[in-house]
C-alpha cells in the first residue's frame, strides 16, 4: 500500500547550514519529522552548492517518514549574485542600480531552466530579464521584444 502525504512543506534554506534552530526546527518540528535526518540529509546533498540559497519541496508522510525535492535557487538571487549587489533596486524599473552582461543572463536562465515554465534558453531569458528588469538590474546588450 502506498504511503500517503499528509503535509508538503516548502522551505528556502543557505546550502549545507540547516540546523534544527529556527527556521528550520519551527516548520519541521509540528509536522513530526525527525529535524536532525533532515538537517543531515539536506546538508550532505547540497554541500556544493554552499553559500546559495536552495528552495526544498518536502512531502511527509503518514507514517512520519519524509523525502524532499532540491530546487534551483531563485532567479532574484542568482540576478543579485551576478550583479555583486545586496539587494534589488526599491524603485524597481524605474531605478537601475546595477548592469550584467547577456552572458550571466545566458547562465542564469541555463541554470533555472528546469524550474521554469520554459521550453527553450531564450525563452527563460527573457522571464529572467523580467524579474532582473523589476528588481532594477539592468542587462547590457540585451533588447526586450
Amino acid at each position: 500500500m502506498a504511503k500517503e502525504v499528509v503535509r508538503k512543506i516548502n522551505l528556502q534554506i543557505e546550502a549545507g547550514k540547516a540546523t534544527p534552530a529556527p527556521p528550520v526546527g519551527t516548520v519541521l518540528g509540528p509536522a513530526g519529522i525527525n529535524i536532525q535526518e533532515f538537517c543531515t540529509k539536506f546538508n550532505d546533498q547540497t554541500r556544493d552548492k554552499m553559500g546559495d540559497v536552495v528552495p526544498c519541496d518536502i512531502n511527509v508522510y503518514d507514517d512520519r517518514s519524509f523525502d524532499f525535492v532540491l530546487k534551483t535557487s531563485p532567479a532574484a538571487f542568482l540576478l543579485k549574485k551576478a550583479a555583486k549587489v545586496q539587494k534589488g533596486g526599491a524603485k524597481g524599473s524605474i531605478e537601475t542600480i546595477a548592469t550584467i552582461s547577456v552572458d550571466d543572463l545566458r547562465q542564469i536562465a541555463e541554470t533555472k531552466l528546469p524550474d521554469l515554465n520554459a521550453y527553450t534558453v531564450e525563452e527563460a531569458m527573457k522571464e529572467i530579464a523580467g524579474t532582473a528588469k523589476n528588481m532594477g538590474i539592468k542587462i547590457d546588450g540585451y533588447e526586450e521584444e
